[in-house]
């Protein structure tokens, strides 16, 4: 079948809403169609650039944000805590392992998310489920439920917000390695914060140094690349902002730089592959301890027949108990076919517990053991796992337990405040990122 960013229409679409409306529907993707486009085709292929260098372990990839970004966190204080502990663990990634740090941000973008159930009962009411923020609304009433094309427009708007926030952070010295005291952890505890506090002086000696003997300040450390990253499950969405651009060929989505494929959407025969395999951009595939070779290869095949360098990212979401037995073989299955991927590990996803009290939560010790079973094996197998993806947040939530400062389940009611799914702290974040480049220089 010929591709077309419309094509995807002619496949089976799980994920998806029916809206009443479709005239208005066609509005709204139409007039997308015609705005200034989110990120640039350069853009994206510099990204697909260095997570090839990532795949030949010449880098290290630093993918994080919220499970779902909300429009009401279209503010500059969430923006910017994002950006902050972002940075922060690139901080002490470069520094513990002496690698370029590619950073990813699950942002600008992040505003839709899949379901197990297509509709929610409470009581004796039943609604369609709540989809993400560019889908519907959270409130449950018949009102908010009712899936509204309009607000795909408000996430484009929000979203062109958030990046034009981030840019100006970027460009104008947030970022600035020469002064790394700049991003506060004062409310972070114990022993994360005083090797956060080690980390900064020596950068900071370091790079005094090396002013000193040369006079100059690198304008290559006052600013760092930070990309965009979503699912890409609302498929009307990815289509409005897919075109072809000047000079280049074949097509981009320009509404992130690297979107990605869920489980539940990535049938061989379904929507989601079709539309995938026609971008250009870098793509991402999670994968969970459900995920076959065979189902794998052909994921490779129908995605990525050219072979493209970094075009392919394999983000294993296995839960602590399933990695042993469930990695290895899709690992082994990858390199039969002689292919260079980016393997990445999502310690996250496959370690969600609720809480006899009903509370959705992750426990830290079991998201760190998934890390380091997953770096242990790679290694094993002669394999290299190039990166991780965490879900987390710049606030001080209580939502995951454990942790240097032994959250739990009582602390989980004082500060939490996802929709979805739990998300590490600033502090829980930062030694995730502590344990990473400890595991990585061959320390514990």
């Amino acid at each position: 079948m010929t591709w077309s960013p419309t094509s995807w229409k002619q496949k089976p679409a799980t994920q998806q809403v029916a809206y009443s409306d479709p005239a208005a529907l066609t509005r709204v993707v139409d007039e997308m169609g015609q705005l200034p486009p989110l990120v640039t085709s350069w853009e994206i292929e510099k990204l697909k650039g260095e997570l090839a260098r990532a795949a030949k372990g010449e880098a290290f990839v630093l993918q994080g944000g919220d499970c779902a970004e909300s429009f009401d966190d279209c503010r500059s204080e969430p923006i910017a805590a994002k950006l902050k502990i972002l940075l922060q663990m690139s901080l002490v990634l470069v520094h513990g392992t002496r690698l370029q740090v590619v950073r990813i941000g699950r942002i600008a973008g992040q505003y839709a998310k899949p379901r197990s159930a297509d509709v929610e009962t409470r009581g004796d009411v039943t609604l369609p489920a709540y989809r993400g923020d560019i889908i519907n609304r959270d409130a449950f009433t018949a009102q908010d439920r009712e899936p509204d094309p309009v607000l795909m427009l408000r996430a484009y708007e929000r979203a062109g917000l958030t990046l034009n926030f981030i840019r100006a952070l970027t460009d104008g010295g947030f970022a600035d390695l020469h002064h790394p005291e700049y991003w506060d952890v004062s409310f972070a505890q114990g022993a994360a914060r005083e090797r956060y506090e080690v980390i900064v002086r020596s950068i900071r000696e370091s790079l005094n140094f090396v002013s000193a003997i040369t006079g100059v300040e690198s304008e290559a450390l006052r600013r760092v690349d930070v990309y965009t990253s979503h699912e890409a499950l609302a498929l009307p969405y990815e289509q409005a902002q897919t075109r072809q651009v000047p000079r280049r060929a074949g097509w981009y989505n320009l509404s992130t730089h690297f979107p990605w494929i869920g489980m539940r959407t990535a049938q061989l025969d379904g929507a989601h592959v079709e539309f995938h395999r026609g971008i250009n951009n870098p793509l991402g595939i999670k994968i969970g301890a459900a995920m076959t070779t065979e189902w794998l290869i052909g994921l490779l095949d129908a995605l990525d027949a050219d072979r493209s360098p970094g075009r392919i990212t394999l983000i294993h979401r296995m839960g602590a108990k399933n990695v042993q037995s469930k990695l290895p073989p899709l690992v082994e299955a990858v390199q039969r076919t002689g292919r260079t991927v980016l393997w990445m590990c999502d310690p996250m996803h496959g370690n969600t517990e609720t809480t006899p009290g009903g509370i959705k939560t992750r426990r830290f010790d079991n998201i760190v053991d998934e890390l380091e079973q997953s770096f242990s094996l790679h290694t094993q197998l002669g394999s290299r796992l190039g990166g991780v993806h965490v879900e987390l947040t710049g606030e001080d939530v209580t939502e995951c337990i454990g942790g240097s400062r032994g959250l739990t389940e009582i602390d989980l009611e004082r500060a939490y405040k996802s929709r979805v799914d739990p998300r590490l702290n600033y502090e829980q974040a930062l030694e995730v990122a502590m344990r990473i480049a400890g595991h990585l220089r061959g320390s514990t």
